[in-house]
């Protein structure tokens, strides 16, 4: 039997002004697309911002259904049009915010197993990592890819000997 650690690092910031500019925009995109969500039943607004290597910025936002888990998240969202009308282009980054009651809420709001699922096969199809910038009032992380949010995931190399 062998013990094995993994470990993650990744960057902390007090605050959105204290990013670079670049990843500040983005954020601010992804508050803006938070605004737009439809969330009539929990009321917890999502929004996503994915850049592409060209500087294009796809949004998303979550979207409620009452036939749950109908609905979509805002990665999810964002990622799903990025593919089908950007396919050639690789995502550089994504920033997530989250609003409660139209608020930036006060912890960053990390995405659920199946969008950092859909975010790592998405590294894997580009063969390019995607930092994640998760943003909220008390303070920023951010991380070199997706893959740092599920260490152990499920890969093609699983599928393929």
């Amino acid at each position: 039997m062998k013990k094995r650690e993994i470990s993650i690092s990744f960057l902390e910031y007090t605050g959105i002004d204290e990013l670079p500019e670049s990843d500040r925009s983005l954020v601010e995109e992804a508050i803006n697309a938070a605004s737009g969500s439809y969330a009539p039943y929990s009321h917890f607004n999502v929004g996503a911002a994915i850049m592409l290597d060209d500087g294009t910025v796809v949004r998303g936002a979550n979207v409620e259904n009452a036939a749950f888990p109908s609905g979509s998240c805002a990665e999810k969202t964002a990622l799903s049009y990025s593919v089908a009308n950007h396919h050639d282009k690789k995502a550089v980054s994504i920033a997530i915010a989250a609003l409660s009651e139209g608020v930036l809420t006060d912890q960053p709001v990390p995405p659920c197993g199946n969008c950092r699922q859909m975010l790592i096969e998405e590294e894997q199809r580009t063969g390019h990592p995607i930092k994640v910038i998760l943003a909220g009032q008390s303070g920023v992380t951010v991380l070199d890819n997706c893959q740092s949010l599920m260490p152990l995931s499920f890969t093609r190399s699983n599928l393929v000997k």
